[in-house]
């Protein structure tokens, strides 16, 4: 590196240069670069730089002292990138290229040998894995944030009723909080499943060379126990020739970024007027720029529309891998972009859905009066009659009768009169009308999972716990 900070020619020449009589077209290079998607990745190079140097010193395979000066350097390079004294030199092909040449410039000829038993090949998809876990703990600790969040709105309405609708249509009574921790659940298996991910990436692919390995002594499983491995992969061609686990994360983003999607379409419909279940805050609203009186939820159709990107970027990797053959193709250099912007979108999409709905407020009384249009209580009419011996199916006919009969008089089941009921079964008594409230509906619902206070409480301590565990509290 020269007095201006910046890459001497010699070694900012392409790594593979020496087979080559003339450099290649600038628009070829240009085309082919990719440091501008993979410099997130430095750090994650750099340490994966000084575990293989630490383990080609000790193996013997260079001397002590060049794989002390290697990791000096590296070190040096950390240090100056985190604290802003090294800018990336966009003109490098990638920024393994940069980081190697940057790290010859420091320390000279030892530098020329951080990459002995190495391709890039299995020197990307380490720093890969490296990434992934390292940025995948801050997706799952902010979901851990929106669960908190939806079990501190739970815990605040219990008996707060709201209907509950299959097919857009009121079906039975819930209440707020049983449905927000429907959402909840959701979360929990979108965390778990970005758990159940980084297992599968917990093995090391360093070693594996360009798609053989090494005939130098390598101790790939030295290196592997550096980085905090649980082991490393066991065949050379595979370890890098597949992106599985790309793809596995990108559908892992897109299974979460469908939930948030889906909760926003319900804050979107439940924030307009015919709804007006929810009040969004005005700092997580927008206005009109013609019509005055407009608070529009754009934030949660911003989330809503930004799925479209992760679904992409899921389908692109895809596209990618189906037809490669066995080894390494350069379409695979086509994975970070993919796979970075789904993470930074659903990461984006997680905080502010949190912020959204955290500072929201809910209009409980227009939630419980829904409640008492759609014959949401239809079922415990017939359930109602089940207790009393009657067979389902006859109770089901009962209750479809009595629905009919209310639709006739356009009132609600409630408000029939004894002679009504008994129209369509002698065995309905005065009891009917206990059994039957909105209130009696939810509070009888007491099966595991029911809408019943005191199993919303049940799921609300086991969410609790959940994320004081993940969290290691």
């Amino acid at each position: 590196m020269n007095s201006h900070g910046t890459l001497t020619k010699d070694n900012h020449a392409a790594l593979w240069h020496g087979r080559f009589a003339e450099g290649p077209d600038a628009q070829a290079v240009a085309f082919e670069t990719s440091i501008f998607v993979d410099e997130r990745m430095a750090l994650d190079d750099i340490q994966g730089s000084k575990a293989h140097a630490a383990m080609l010193g000790e193996s013997g395979i260079i001397p002590e002292s060049d794989a002390s000066a290697i990791i000096a350097g590296l070190d040096s390079i950390e240090k100056d990138l985190k604290e802003g004294r090294l800018a990336i030199d966009y003109s490098a092909e990638d920024i393994h290229s940069f980081i190697e040449a940057t790290l010859t410039d420091r320390i000279g000829e030892p530098g020329r040998k951080v990459h002995t038993g190495r391709s890039r090949n299995d020197q990307i998809a380490l720093d890969e894995r490296l990434y992934l876990r390292r940025v995948i703990p801050e997706l799952q600790a902010r979901i851990l944030t929106l669960i908190e969040t939806l079990y501190e709105i739970s815990s605040r309405h219990l008996n707060d009723l709201m209907p509950g609708f299959t097919h857009m249509q009121h079906a039975q009574p819930v209440t707020l909080a049983h449905h927000l921790c429907a959402w909840a659940w959701m979360l929990v298996r979108d965390f778990d499943r970005l758990s159940d991910s980084l297992k599968r990436i917990s093995l090391s692919p360093l070693g594996s060379g360009a798609l053989a390995g090494s005939s130098l002594p390598l101790n790939r499983e030295s290196v592997a126990k550096k980085l905090g491995f649980s082991g490393v992969t066991q065949n050379s061609l595979d370890s890098v020739s597949d992106r599985d686990y790309c793809i596995e994360f990108a559908a892992d983003f897109a299974l979460l970024q469908m939930h948030l999607s889906r909760f926003c379409e319900e804050v979107v419909l439940w924030a307009s007027t015919e709804f007006s279940f929810i009040d969004l805050s005005e700092k997580w609203s927008t206005g009109s720029s013609i019509m005055p009186q407009k608070k529009n939820p754009d934030f949660a159709e911003l989330i809503r529309g930004r799925t479209g990107k992760v679904y992409g970027n899921l389908i692109a990797l895809l596209t990618m891998m189906k037809g490669l053959p066995l080894a390494y193709d350069r379409d695979m250099q086509e994975d970070k972009e993919s796979l970075f912007d789904a993470y930074d979108t659903v990461l984006a999409c997680v905080e502010v859905f949190t912020q959204m709905i955290a500072t929201a407020s809910w209009n409980c009384r227009r939630m419980s009066e829904s409640c008492d249009g759609g014959y949401l209580n239809a079922t415990d009419i017939a359930e109602y009659l089940v207790r009393k011996g009657m067979p389902f199916r006859t109770a089901h006919g009962v209750s479809a009768r009595a629905v009919r009969i209310s639709i006739e008089k356009n009132c609600q089941l409630q408000d029939l009169s004894i002679e009504d009921f008994k129209s369509c079964s002698d065995l309905i008594g005065l009891d009917i009308y206990s059994n039957i409230s909105k209130e009696a509906c939810v509070n009888a619902r007491t099966v595991t999972g029911g809408p019943a206070a005191e199993k919303v409480e049940e799921q609300l301590k086991m969410l609790k716990n959940f994320v004081k565990k993940m969290r290691g509290i």
